[in-house]
């Protein structure tokens, strides 16, 4: 696992310094301590830090074929690459290395863009064709690599693993996208393609970049690879759930390759237990496992945790995180480099960085919920969805939304009781319902947050248009696999593969994704929706292929999640935080924000008559970015 950098330009073959390629390659070390490399040429500057993970003797890059025509910098694991070997042998190809990296070179002469199409993994690369002047850039089809890119102003493109890398850059200009803004606070992070700043971009998961020198435009970002849901594999429950166990087997196995320590997360739930007790069926050595769990009772998963590693006789560490363990906030706002608000950053970080003590490697369950149907969003999704069908809009829309308007908000009723927003959702379309519910604030509670001006400057921008056009994208008529798409496009990429990537580069992990392998996801995406969600029960194929494996308190027990205790925090240790974060002039003069109802809002949550713990720490994240923007300054 590494961090990639580079500076070219497309027009001509302008000497780039190579003072500040090595600033802004080495700004990233946090993700490649082992080694650092760089190549320049007229027109060019690769970087690459290097965690040194297979073929540690001769696996530096940047890497160039034996006639140097083609070189690449790589950030991933390639875990098919021993079989695509040989295959390239026979085409003629020569290696000097037993690096997954440089089969990327070679696969590139053999089979040009279309090379992504056979490498199995996760990466984000950038090489470069000399013969051609070419500079493509790819990224793996399920986003678990970031690649950042900007075209500077004098013409030059950039690109990094983090952002970070782009905003050391002395010609990277720092202005704000106000649409960024939006989805920031509707989805808790920025989606992609877009970045916080206008002048950066994400390439998309499943995307190559092509850049040739003399191109008179700039060009688009191409896709290769897209999730199809067909939903209709004629298989039985039982072969099913013996080919789950197969694939499940094969892709860890793929992953288990790697010539320093390697070990697992094991947080109790279904997906990380069943990944460790795949690991064990595949080695003769105890596998090392790790977890973290908290003094508070309501967020610990330990004795679950304890229950897998005791059948599987691991070798199991554990470390217990205080409820206040909140001074992370300034360390991820520089990690993330962009706005972040998902709280369990906090706990991510401190597995990672207990995890490093022992492994080198971790294999984790992230991707389990989108391919399986494990969340319980997609559970009251459906039954929403059921009773939408049976009614016409023009009875519905009307109906629903009345009842929504008067309903009152009840965070502090039971959860049966809080049906305004269920009113709301069944007045809107299946997309606008679902982006509804996962938005962590709704389009009105933005509305009365943002300040008249910024909304205005919006332009009729909504949060919602980053769902209607993947929903455009996604070619099902499925209910479920609606929304599991545009889960994989979103939260999954922005979310989760974010959180996991900056936590564990944070302290030179590498994390490995067995339920992200695409072959698993994609035969996923072929099953009927009933073997994912079976009378009200997520995971269904998935928990009965796993009874053989694990107890059944883990497989069947209520899904807790990774989750910190906001609102107390936010009450109590954090209330100094929040008041001289919250109600500064940076934020209350920043032009964003309606002044008061962010004091309202702070107000209402420290009296206690309203919980308001998700837009306070999304408050509180976003003043920790404009700190951490203001704070740093390219030389």
């Amino acid at each position: 696992m590494c961090g990639i950098s580079g500076l070219f330009d497309p027009q001509g073959q302008r000497s780039f310094d190579r003072a500040l390629a090595a600033r802004i390659n080495n700004i990233q070390s946090h993700r490649g301590p082992d080694e650092d490399g760089l190549h320049l040429e007229p027109g060019l500057a690769l970087g690459h830090r290097r965690l040194s993970v297979i073929d540690l003797a001769t696996g530096q890059q940047p890497l160039f074929t034996p006639d140097g025509s083609v070189g690449v910098v790589f950030n991933g694991e390639i875990y098919n690459f021993m079989q695509l070997m040989p295959e390239l042998r026979a085409l003629g190809h020569h290696f000097k290395t037993r690096s997954d990296t440089e089969v990327i070179v070679h696969a590139w002469r053999a089979w040009g863009p279309a090379c992504v199409q056979r490498l199995r993994g996760m990466f984000a690369f950038a090489l470069w064709d000399r013969q051609q002047q070419t500079l493509f850039l790819a990224r793996d089809r399920l986003g678990v690599k970031p690649l950042h890119y900007a075209w500077l102003p004098d013409g030059s493109f950039i690109f990094g693993s983090e952002l970070k890398v782009l905003t050391a850059h002395p010609g990277f200009a720092r202005s704000i996208d106000p649409l960024a803004v939006e989805d920031y606070f509707s989805f808790g992070y920025v989606p992609d393609p877009r970045c916080i700043y206008r002048q950066a971009h994400k390439l998309p998961a499943g995307h190559t970049l092509s850049l040739r020198r003399g191109q008179a435009e700039m060009p688009a970002s191409q896709p290769y690879w897209d999730l199809r849901f067909s939903n209709h594999n004629p298989i039985s429950l039982p072969d099913a759930q013996t080919e789950l166990r197969e694939r499940l087997r094969e892709a860890v196995q793929l992953r288990l390759v790697a010539e320093v320590p390697l070990g697992a997360f094991l947080s109790g739930g279904v997906d990380s237990s069943a990944v460790v007790a795949t690991m064990a069926g595949l080695s003769d050595a105890p596998v090392h496992t790790c977890s973290i769990g908290f003094d508070d009772p309501r967020f610990n998963e330990l004795a679950f945790a304890q229950q897998v590693a005791t059948r599987y006789q691991t070798d199991h560490r554990i470390e217990v995180v205080k409820s206040d363990d909140f001074d992370l906030i300034d360390t991820l706002a520089w990690l993330y480099d962009e706005p972040y608000a998902d709280s369990s950053a906090i706990p991510t970080y401190r597995v990672c960085q207990m995890a490093r003590k022992h492994v080198t490697v971790a294999l984790s369950g992230d991707g389990g919920d989108e391919g399986l149907g494990g969340y319980r969003r997609y559970r009251l999704h459906l039954a929403e969805e059921s009773l939408r069908s049976r009614l016409p809009p023009e009875l519905r829309q009307p109906l629903f939304g009345l009842l929504g308007r008067l309903y009152p908000k009840a965070d502090w009723a039971p959860r049966p009781l809080r049906a305004k927003t269920t009113f709301e959702a069944l007045a809107m379309d299946a997309v606008q319902a679902y982006h509804h519910s996962v938005s962590h604030l709704r389009s009105e509670q933005r509305q009365r947050l943002f300040s008249t001006a910024f909304v205005r400057g919006l332009n009729g921008y909504r949060a919602l248009d980053v769902f209607r056009q993947h929903a455009s994208q996604a070619q099902t008529e499925d209910p479920l696999a609606l929304i599991q798409y545009l889960d994989y496009k979103t939260w999954l990429v922005g979310d989760i593969n974010t959180k996991v990537d900056r936590a564990s580069m944070a302290h030179a992990l590498e994390v490995r994704e067995p339920l992200l392998d695409h072959p698993l996801v994609e035969w996923l995406a072929g099953l009927p929706s009933r073997l994912k969600i079976h009378n009200g029960q997520g995971k269904y194929l998935f928990k009965k292929a796993l009874e053989p494996l694990l107890p059944h308190e883990v497989l069947y027990r209520p899904k807790m999640g990774f989750s910190v205790p906001l609102a107390s925090w936010l009450r109590g240790p954090l209330r100094q935080r929040l008041c001289d974060s919250v109600l500064s002039a940076r934020m209350l003069d920043s032009g964003y924000f309606n002044a008061a109802t962010v004091q309202t809002l702070v107000r209402q949550h420290l009296g206690g008559r309203s919980d308001h713990s998700t837009a306070l720490w999304m408050l509180i994240m976003f003043d920790a970015f404009l700190r951490q923007s203001e704070k740093y300054t390219p030389a």
